[in-house]
């Protein structure tokens, strides 16, 4: 019985010094609580915090970029501010006006020889078959009346030559339709130079001198269906690379 009331009062002992101890930490204040400290700020990768360095082809390619939103103007005179273009607007403005004029704007000087040359021709090539037709037409209408007989030497543009009347009728039929055809070719010389005045001003700044690079080299090349003694053959490899 004693051995038992010793072991019940050791075990109440133990128990309440648990006790004591929990009650105490939980009680304990303290009056200056050190701060919160933050952690430490997470810094990114060296590479991504490198200084950035604008390169001359970095500016060109911006001045690319920005150059067809460049405004200038255009017909500014006695106090007329003038219209708002871009500049491969105003080069199709000027070029629409006068041909050649966009691509001395653009200092593409060397393409006027090209304009100047394409509509010569085709306006030269409408003079021509204008002039037969006129002709023909002349000597259709006198032979037709009765005025004059074929083969008068008055004709002209090889209608004189005609023997009958239904020939000079088919030589009425070709150079009017020549003719017409002309009419089409000089709308097209003159839309050609003013689409190239616009692209050529859009492109103006574009700079292809360290972007582009064309290489070659001699390389042996496998060639299909070759025997397997001689499965190759010496050729050229190009390569272009686009930065």
């Amino acid at each position: 019985m004693k051995k038992r009331i010793s072991f019940l009062a050791f075990a109440g002992l133990l128990l309440g010094s648990l006790l004591a101890s929990h009650a105490g930490y939980a009680q304990v204040f303290d009056p200056n609580p050190a701060p919160t400290r933050t952690p430490a700020a997470i810094l990114a990768d060296t590479t991504e915090r490198r200084e950035v360095v604008v390169t001359p082809a970095a500016k060109r390619q911006k001045a690319a970029a920005d150059s067809a939103k460049r405004t200038e103007h255009m017909f500014r005179a006695f106090g007329f501010k003038g219209i708002r273009l871009t500049r491969p607007g105003k080069a199709a403005m000027l070029a629409l006006v006068l041909p050649g004029a966009g691509q001395i704007y653009n200092h593409r000087y060397w393409k006027l020889p090209l304009v100047y040359g394409a509509l010569g021709g085709v306006i030269y090539g409408e003079w021509y078959y204008q002039k037969h037709y006129h002709d023909f037409a002349y000597a259709y209408n006198e032979v037709t009346s009765g005025r004059k007989k074929v083969l008068d030497p008055e004709f002209k543009s090889g209608a004189e030559l005609v023997r009958s009347r239904e020939g000079l009728n088919s030589g009425v039929i070709f150079y009017r339709g020549y003719r017409d055809i002309f009419y089409l070719y000089i709308g097209l010389a003159y839309g050609l130079q003013i689409v190239d005045a616009l692209v050529d001003a859009h492109l103006q700044d574009f700079d292809v001198s360290d972007d582009l690079s064309l290489h070659w080299e001699p390389r042996m090349l496998a060639v299909p269906g070759q025997t397997s003694f001689l499965p190759t053959a010496p050729g050229v490899m190009f390569a272009l690379r686009v930065k």
